[in-house]
């Protein structure tokens, strides 16, 4: 992450506070070092729980104020530095949540720099040179070109956005797993921003789905507009013991504490449940709920830029979007308290080029 002498104005919307309302924020951007990629952003999706509003209202109590969230960034590219050979001026690209990492250790060396424990994210963090990261609800970034991807022609940018995050979130243990090809029988605990983008992209993939839900409200949308093949309430006993050892694997979107023993009892014998949501209390469980089928409990952080290009390349030829409500920004601290109140379906993406970011 390159630094300069002369640094330029930007303005984003920024929380000052542990009440995680956001405002207009006036600060400065580095100049674009020889590395770098200078981005006009166009739209950034709205994270819901496990980063942009917990970080805002300091929920894990590691906040940094005053704080620019959005990590799901989609924008182009207004300045290159002089060794940056991938993208040009005009081009659309993507910025996720990590903006730097160490390139040494083992997991950067294997390309996967969302482990590196030396990672920096693109908001709530500190550049190499001391000063805050701040994130995509803002005019400009100036990125380090490793962590940006371009955005495959014909997808439009509204629509990429929440792939930055919710849908490289799913791909990437997938893909980990080995579970890409067809006849896989899958689980999707959750059907939120994330959740939504699992059961499109595991149907992609020639899935057999099953959501898995508190109650049925969510059913219909489930099962007629995103294709799940079944749905459960994890509440109906009588149902969930009948889906006693069916699932592969179930990917687990929930962003607050619960039990995990009734889902480990869905999975098959070297079942996999896979934890994506960031919960700042500890789970339990039963070791022989694990023991007696040969069962793995693991976690997944987003993905590689690799991963997450391919994904983008997956989506386009699958014809796969993301559900979204377009707002501007001055719509963002109501749009705060939807997300919190589990109204929306099932992502917000703001209109940042198209608002007035210094009202």
């Amino acid at each position: 992450m390159a630094s300069s002498e002369a640094e330029r104005k930007t303005v984003g919307w920024a929380a000052r506070d542990q009440s995680g309302i956001l405002s207009p924020y006036t600060y400065t951007l580095r100049n674009t070092g020889p590395e770098d990629v200078y981005i006009k952003v166009l739209c950034c999706g709205l994270c819901h729980r496990d980063t942009d509003i917990h970080q805002a209202k300091n929920d894990l109590g590691s906040s940094r104020y005053p704080m620019v969230p959005g990590h799901e960034v989609v924008g182009e590219v207004i300045e290159v530095g002089s060794e940056v050979m991938k993208f040009k001026v005009g081009e659309r690209v993507g910025v996720g949540l990590v903006v730097w990492c160490c390139r040494n250790c083992g997991a950067c060396k294997a390309g996967l720099e969302q482990y590196c424990n030396k990672k920096i994210f693109n908001f709530n963090d500190v550049c190499t040179d001391g000063k805050p990261t701040q994130g995509g609800f803002a005019q400009h970034m100036v990125v380090d070109q490793k962590f940006v991807v371009k955005i495959p022609e014909g997808m439009e940018s509204e629509q990429v956005a929440p792939l930055l995050c919710a849908g490289i979130t799913v791909y990437s243990p997938l893909r980990h797993l080995g579970l890409i090809g067809s006849g896989r029988r899958g689980g999707i605990l959750g059907l939120g921003g994330v959740g939504h983008m699992g059961v499109k992209l595991a149907k992609a993939m020639g899935h057999h789905v099953t959501v898995i839900s508190s109650s049925v409200m969510k059913e219909e949308v489930a099962l007629k507009h995103l294709g799940a093949d079944a749905y459960l309430v994890s509440s109906d006993e009588d149902a969930m013991n009948s889906a006693a050892d069916s699932l592969d694997y179930i990917i687990d979107t929930m962003p607050v504490s619960h039990p995990l023993e009734p889902y480990l009892v869905l999975l098959k014998v070297d079942g996999k449940l896979v934890l994506t949501g960031i919960i700042n209390t500890p789970l339990q469980f039963a070791s022989p709920m694990v023991m007696m089928g040969r069962k793995s409990i693991m976690g997944t952080f987003i993905g590689s830029t690799k991963e997450t290009e391919e994904m983008l390349c997956f989506c386009k030829d699958k014809g796969l979007t993301s559900q979204i409500e377009a707002v501007k920004m001055d719509y963002i601290n109501e749009a705060f308290q939807r997300v919190m109140r589990k109204d929306v379906r099932y992502r917000f993406v703001v209109d940042v080029a198209g608002s007035k970011l210094d009202m």
